[in-house]
């Protein structure tokens, strides 16, 4: 075969993990093989390989954006996880954040609000929980269930869900306009490999804490989350707070590519070490004199 005809190498996930990822306006999600692996050409064996070169980036990475913090850099990560029940948001709470030092991260698992919160407008729980400068903050479920649950269960009317959209791109341009990265993540999962995941934790003592009987009520209305979580998306996705979709079934490949773009948002920050605010030398005479 001529060099003329040559297939091009595949570029590394990092360089097309945000493009191959990002949903758009009219994505379709049916259209989205949740087994599928998005550009990545390798198996489970090279992602774990992968994701540990990752993990090492993303220690370093975060500390320095951390210790950039300390001296007055503005920035903060939000990561927001949504996905269906068994789809690996706690995985990648353990996989993916857990390679970074816990000091420099918030988590908060958002749950139905409780009846003092629910007299309140739906953010008003959520801005309580927002990582300070220099922290990532991790959202395990969030203002997401807000519209997506009260419109499969019909907790709201059309109207109001409808303004709690529009609430939410502006809710999220402020949070970009105050220096915060937002990344937007759902975890796509398929009704069979729920299923299968959902039969383990009824098979096994130490995941029988995992299931609740109302995973599988959630079930009974598959296809009107598909849509609630589609017509979410399509009404949120901005420049300023993109979404993206990764492909869950294969949990490796999950982690692998939330690990790849949190990397990505810190390299885009560009944390900076901070320099001594003393007199180096002096400090190390006196040492060397201690």
């Amino acid at each position: 075969m001529s060099k003329k005809h040559q297939a091009k190498p595949a570029k590394p996930f990092g360089e097309v993990a945000q493009q191959v990822l990002a949903a758009s306006e009219d994505f379709n999600l049916a259209e989205i093989d949740p087994s599928s692996t998005p550009g990545y050409v390798g198996d489970k064996k090279s992602g774990a390989r992968d994701l540990a070169a990752v993990g090492l980036e993303l220690s370093e990475l975060q500390e320095r954006f951390f210790a950039a913090s300390r001296a007055g850099a503005p920035h903060k990560i939000l990561l927001v996880l949504q996905g269906m029940d068994t789809s690996g948001k706690g995985g990648i709470v353990r996989h993916v954040i857990g390679a970074v030092d816990p000091q420099g991260v918030t988590h908060h698992a958002f749950k139905a609000p409780t009846a003092a919160e629910a007299k309140r407008d739906f953010l008003w729980r959520i801005t309580k929980q927002l990582p300070g400068a220099g922290y990532i903050g991790v959202f395990d479920r969030s203002h997401y269930e807000d519209v997506l649950i009260h419109k499969v269960g019909g907790l709201s009317d059309p109207q109001e869900i409808e303004r709690r959209y529009s609430a939410i791109n502006d809710f999220e341009a402020s949070l970009v306009d105050k220096h915060t990265t937002v990344i937007k993540v759902m975890l796509h999962i398929s009704n069979e490999e729920q299923r299968d995941r959902l039969a383990e934790r009824l098979q096994r003592e130490d995941k029988y804490w995992k299931f609740n009987p109302s995973d599988i009520d959630e079930r009974e209305v598959w296809d009107g989350y598909m849509e609630a979580y589609e017509t979410a998306i399509r009404r949120t996705h901005t420049p300023a707070a993109p979404w993206f979709i990764i492909p869950a079934d294969r949990k490796w490949y999950a982690r692998l590519a939330v690990a790849t773009l949190l990397a990505q948002a810190l390299k885009d920050i560009d944390p900076q070490w901070p320099a001594a605010d003393f007199d180096i030398e002096e400090q190390q005479r006196r040492l060397a004199a201690s």
